[in-house]
């Protein structure tokens, strides 16, 4: 995730070089604290899918 200040949602910003472009998505409103409390683990994120 990457801040890009002054830009709204559905516009695009250019980074430059190899880094390209990409659209700006609106960031999950919502908290998963009610799950943690409950109990749930959350998983750690995929690196690879190889050995």
């Amino acid at each position: 995730m990457i801040p890009v200040i002054g830009k709204g949602v559905g516009e695009m910003v250019e980074f430059g070089g190899l880094l390209g472009y990409a659209p700006i998505m609106p960031v999950n409103p919502f908290s998963c604290d009610a799950f943690v409390n409950r109990g749930g683990r959350i998983p750690a994120p995929i690196h690879s899918f190889k050995n």
